[in-house]
C-alpha cells in the first residue's frame, strides 16, 4: 500500500498548504483559483474521454452509447441510493468532529475534492498495480497531481479538502488490498471503459466548479461499474 499511503499524505500535505497561503488570498483571487482549478479539471476530464473516443473509433462520437446507457441508468441507481446525501452526512459528521462547525463551505470542498481525486482510472489502476507487483508509479504520479489539485481547492473552498484523503485512503487501500480478485475480472475493454465514463465524471466535477454544483456527481458514480460490467456484453460500444 506504499502507493496510496503516498497519495494520501500528499493530499493532507495540498490541504494545508492551501489552508495557510488560503489566507493570504483575498475573495475575487480564491474565486479565480476556483475556476482556474475547474477548468483545469474540465480539460483532464475531457482528455481521458476524447483518447478513449478517437484512439478506438477514429470519431468523436465513439462510446457515445455506452456513456448515455451508464450515465442513465448510473444515475437513476445513484439516485434511489442518494449517494450525494450520504457523501454530505459524512462531511457534515466530519465537520463537527474536526470543531469546523461554523465553516459554511466545509463539506462543499470535502465532496468536490474527493471526487476529484477518488474518481478516474488512474487512481483504478494505480492501486490495482500496487498491489499485484508493489509498483507505485502510478500513484505517485497522481500524489503530485493530487497535492496541487487539493492545495488550490483548499485556497478557495476551504480546510474541507483536506479530508478527501480519508476516501481516497480508503478506496485506494481497499483496491490494493483486493487487487488479486478484481485484476482477473478488469480486462482491457473494461478498463477502456471505466476510463472513458471515469472522465467523463471528472469532467462534471469541473463543471460544478465553474459553473456552480449544478450536477450531483456522487450519484452517477455506479455509472463506472456500469461501464465495466459493459466490457463483458457481447457487443462492443
Amino acid at each position: 500500500m506504499t502507493g496510496t499511503i503516498i497519495n494520501t499524505a500528499a493530499i493532507i500535505a495540498g490541504g494545508i498548504c492551501g489552508h495557510l497561503f488560503g489566507r493570504l488570498l483575498k475573495e475575487r483571487h480564491q474565486e479565480t483559483l476556483t475556476m482556474a482549478c475547474g477548468v483545469g479539471t474540465l480539460f483532464l476530464g475531457t482528455a481521458g474521454a476524447m483518447n478513449y473516443m478517437l484512439h478506438h473509433n477514429l470519431l468523436p462520437g465513439g462510446g457515445a452509447m455506452l456513456l448515455v446507457v451508464c450515465l442513465a441508468l448510473g444515475g437513476l441507481i445513484g439516485e434511489i441510493l442518494n449517494i450525494e446525501h450520504w457523501f454530505e452526512r459524512f462531511g457534515e459528521w466530519l465537520k463537527a468532529r474536526t470543531g469546523n462547525a461554523k465553516d459554511k463551505q466545509f463539506v462543499n470542498g470535502f465532496v468536490t475534492a474527493s471526487l476529484t481525486v477518488c474518481i478516474g482510472a488512474m487512481a483504478i489502476m494505480g492501486s490495482i498495480q500496487d498491489g499485484i507487483s508493489g509498483d507505485w508509479s502510478t500513484l505517485g504520479a497522481k500524489s503530485i497531481l493530487d497535492l496541487v489539485i487539493v492545495m488550490v481547492m483548499t485556497c478557495s473552498l476551504g480546510k474541507g479538502c483536506a479530508f478527501s484523503a480519508i476516501p481516497v485512503f480508503l478506496w485506494e487501500g481497499g483496491l490494493t488490498l483486493l487487487a488479486s480478485v478484481i485484476r482477473p475480472i478488469l480486462t482491457e475493454t473494461a478498463l477502456s471503459y471505466l476510463s472513458l465514463v471515469g472522465s467523463v465524471l471528472i469532467f462534471c466535477v469541473g463543471l460544478n466548479l465553474v459553473w456552480g454544483k449544478k450536477i450531483r456527481v456522487a450519484n452517477l458514480l455506479p455509472a463506472v461499474l456500469l461501464a465495466v460490467a459493459a466490457a463483458f456484453l457481447p457487443i462492443q460500444f
